[in-house]
């Protein structure tokens, strides 16, 4: 039988291989595609991870004021001292005596203050069993003087003429006693007492630390945080004096929040010479200066990192200073710091 069938002319003949062509580019376009939707999608969840990693890593640093304290550790750096003779000016404080513990048996000291009338240092106690300690200027124990019947004594201040000002964190007041001429207990009622509950806290955050102004009869009340404050008590002596009631309450907030980059404030002294203010870090490990009006002049670090301790100070709760000049901190359990400024080298 003859074949009908004609030949597939040349066109004829390639149209399948042209169709399978089409069809593999077509695959390989969808293929090209998706893998571009993919690539995209993981840059977007690559975006996405680094935001939420830069996000979290703000959020810490806002919450332990980590860039704030760079940046003023940083600003001291490059400034440098721009008055030496207004100045106290931490960074050229070199540690003389390095976490000296005070006594085996002493626990949870609080706070130190400078007895200028006898030359001595006050530190106070807020446990077992809270007490006064008279020391000498190298952290040795000469009098003890135990407190019976108050709360939470967390810091003290000399007031002058043997009065003492001691700040009871729980009850936010402080009770202002006279120190006796031998060593003896002091009773919760010989005290005389001024309540600040302000912004009062659930968490025994009230008043930490306490420092006096003798020239101008002023207190600085520091509250530790939750949030952090200073308050300035005007007329405290002179009201006790007199018997005649005129005081004046300052919120110093503003100093804190522009100038003090810490977590919380543990302690304060104010510099008669200077008119400066240093304020305490616990959680920061830290000490700042701040001028008459509450701007930032210095700061100093309480680690060993960034200091010439041999190991960082585990918890400082008070500092002070001297008539000459001297340095002070406490830390808790019991450790004894003491800074003095390295000699200023003569002219040329």
């Amino acid at each position: 039988m003859p074949n009908d069938r004609k030949p597939h002319s040349p066109q004829q003949q390639g149209a399948p291989e042209a169709m399978l062509l089409e069809k593999i580019e077509t695959k390989r376009a969808g293929w090209s595609g998706l893998s571009r939707r993919r690539v995209s999608f993981l840059q977007m969840l690559f975006f996405a991870a680094a935001l939420a990693l830069l996000l979290l890593a703000y959020a810490v640093s806002a919450h332990f004021q980590l860039h704030q304290q760079l940046y003023y550790y940083g600003l001291t750096w490059l400034k440098g001292n721009e008055a030496p003779e207004k100045n106290i000016w931490l960074p050229a404080y070199q540690v003389v005596v390095d976490a000296k513990p005070i006594d085996p048996e002493v626990a949870n000291i609080s706070g130190i203050t400078y007895d200028y009338d006898n030359h001595r240092l006050l530190a106070v106690t807020n446990k077992g069993p809270m007490q006064l300690l008279a020391l000498d200027m190298n952290g040795d124990i000469l009098e003890r003087y135990p407190l019976i019947g108050f709360e939470d004594t967390e810091g003290v201040a000399y007031l002058g003429n043997g009065r003492v000002a001691l700040c009871d964190e729980q009850l936010q007041q402080l009770d202002i006693i006279k120190m006796p001429g031998q060593a003896r207990p002091i009773q919760v009622e010989e005290a005389e007492y001024i309540a600040l509950v302000i912004n009062p806290s659930l968490h025994n955050k009230g008043f930490e630390g306490v420092t006096y102004d003798p020239a101008n009869d002023r207190l600085f009340a520091i509250k530790e945080r939750d949030p952090r404050q200073l308050f300035e008590v005007s007329g405290v002596l002179r009201s006790i004096d007199q018997h005649r009631l005129q005081i004046k309450v300052v919120d110093r907030l503003d100093w804190i929040t522009e100038s003090v980059a810490t977590r919380d404030l543990s302690d304060g002294h104010y510099d008669q010479r200077t008119g400066h203010l240093l304020l305490l870090s616990d959680q920061s490990r830290s000490i700042t200066e701040l001028d008459g009006n509450g701007r930032f002049v210095s700061i100093r670090s309480l680690t060993n990192a960034f200091s010439d301790l041999r190991n960082s100070a585990p918890q400082p709760e008070g500092l002070t200073m001297d008539q000459d000049g001297n340095l002070y901190v406490v830390s808790e359990p019991n450790l004894f710091y003491k800074f003095s400024k390295a000699p200023t080298p003569p002219a040329n």
